[in-house]
This record gives C-alpha cells, structure tokens and sequence, in this order.
C-alpha cells in the first residue's frame, strides 16, 4: 500500500512539473521572481538570517541596501525553482540555446593531466540544472547529493539530475566512489559553501570571518593531486553562463593539518570572490556563520597562544 501511495505521488508530481515545464524560460523567470517576493514576505525566519548574513559579510552596507539585496535573493530563489520546472522538457539539443560556457579552456588543461577533475561549485545562480553543461562539453559528470528522505521526491529529482548523462554519488561513504570516478578521469562536482560541523570541517575564514567549512575537498585534492577547477552557473537576461576559472593551486607543504586548511581556505576565497561579484544570485538563507563556531575559534586560538 505505502509503494502504491508513493506511486501516485510521484506521478502527482511528474504531472506538475510537466504543465510548469511547458512555460517558456521568460515566464518562468517571472513566476519565479512573484514567488520570491511572497517568500521574502512570508518566510520571515530566512529573511532573517540573510540579513544576519550580509551583515557580516558587508559590514559597511546600509541597512535599506542589505533589505534591498535580500529581496533580490529571494527572487532568485523563486527564480530557481521555476527554471527546474522549465528544465525538465529541455530538450538536449537545446542546451546551446539557453547555456553558454566560459573558460573551456581551463578545464580541458585540467584533464589534460589525466587524474581526472574535481569542481568546485556552491549554491550559486541555478546550481540544480548545471548538469546540462556536463552534457555540453561532452565530459562524464558525477555529482555529490544527499538522498532525500521521501522516495517519490528522490525518485524526481535523481531523474532530473540524471537525465543529461550525469551520475550521482551519494554523499554517505563517498570518499573511495570519488577517487574511483577520478581514476576514470571522471569530472566530480562537489556543492562547497555549506556549514560543517568541527568534526567534518575546519575553521577557516570566509568574508573575513571564521566559518565551520568541509575538509572533504581539500582532503580528496591532496590525496590524487586531481586538479581543482572553479564553476559556477550564472543567470544572464537570455538563460545561463557557466563560469570554468583557472584550477585552484595545491598547497603541499608535508604538514597535512596546515596543507588541509591552507587548501580549504582557498576554496572560501574563489567562492567569496565570485559572490561578491553576483551578490544576489548566492544562498544567502542558511546559517553559514555560527555562534559556536565563534566560540570553539576563540578556544583553539586560545590553545595556540605560545
């Protein structure tokens, strides 16, 4: 009975995005940007921690300009869930039409070395339909993902994010399936801009303030020596750009702690960089700077005092 239910679901929600799917881009942007601004009325809790948010990465931004961008954010967000509606009738040969690439160049020098390549990417423009860029260059895409826990929205999105040849990595035991996918000479995405806790993470600084942040990358860099190449999909007026930036440069000094939060650092940088030039098409909603990150910083800078 419970699969029957789940069934039904799932066709529910084929049905829907089937009928949202059928509007053209344009519409759905605008959709997208009347949705947004309900959120930003409504959903006070992630107002709230966006503001909270820009206050420390722009100190020095007025409160009217803050309130401002954070009714952009929402906008974008909006934004972002119609275009995964539109994505899911995109046709394949399609792509060319609505997405453009920057800085081939760079990730074709990072597989030239044959280790195959690990992506550095964030909650950044439309970050759910960036697999039809792996479909446009050709390359083999997997994709580190938390499963969801209600199968018929799994079932969904996996199709979705599936459908242009990519694959998915679960994130539970994905250490050795990436280093495998990378001896394939694979392309590994790896979403880097959310909270880790201190035992998944170190404290490194992100708009020049500590910030709990995945070892995962840094850890996996180091031990191939894969090369580490910048991507992010940005929202233009006519549909999206993807952002190829030179690799990021591996730090190996032999001290492995220092090695992993030098690295790990670098990665904050490239991300804090590009939002600050796109400030509004960034996940500014989830709690990404932490009271008790602050307080087990000043312990260990405590520590560390000779």
């Amino acid at each position: 009975m419970k699969k029957f239910f789940e069934e039904i679901i799932y066709r529910l929600f084929v049905i829907v995005f089937w009928v949202l799917g059928s509007l053209p881009l344009s519409w759905s942007r605008r959709c997208g940007v009347f949705l947004g601004r309900i959120c930003f009325v409504v959903a006070r809790s992630q107002r709230r921690t966006a503001m909270d948010n820009l206050r420390i990465a722009f100190p020095d931004m007025v409160c009217s300009e803050k309130e401002k961008l954070t009714r952009k954010v929402f906008e974008n967000l909006g934004q972002l869930a119609f275009e995964i509606f539109w994505s899911y009738k995109l046709a394949k040969d399609s792509l060319f039409k609505y997405f453009k690439i920057e800085g081939q160049e760079n990730l074709d020098q990072a597989f030239a070395e044959g280790r195959g390549v690990l992506t550095l990417t964030a909650h950044f423009g439309n970050w759910e339909v960036m697999t039809a860029v792996g479909a446009m260059h050709g390359f083999p895409v997997s994709i580190i993902y938390r499963p969801f826990e209600f199968p018929p929205l799994e079932r969904l999105v996996m199709k979705l994010r599936t459908r242009f040849g990519g694959r998915q990595i679960s994130r539970d035991k994905a250490f050795r399936k990436i280093v495998r996918a990378l001896e394939e000479n694979s392309m590994v995405g790896l979403l880097f801009d959310q909270h880790a806790s201190k035992k998944e993470g170190v404290f490194v600084n992100f708009f020049g303030r500590p910030s709990g942040t995945s070892k995962g990358l840094a850890l996996l860099a180091l031990k191939t020596e894969a090369p580490v190449v910048p991507l992010f999909l940005v929202r233009e007026k006519e549909g999206f750009t993807a952002h190829y930036l030179p690799k990021v440069p591996l730090i190996k000094t032999g001290d492995r702690v220092r090695d992993v939060k030098l690295n790990t650092e670098q990665y904050n940088r490239v991300i804090e960089d590009m939002i600050r030039r796109y400030p509004d098409q960034w996940w500014w909603v989830d709690r990404r700077w932490r009271s008790s990150d602050l307080h087990y910083w000043s312990q260990q800078e405590e520590l560390e005092i000779p």
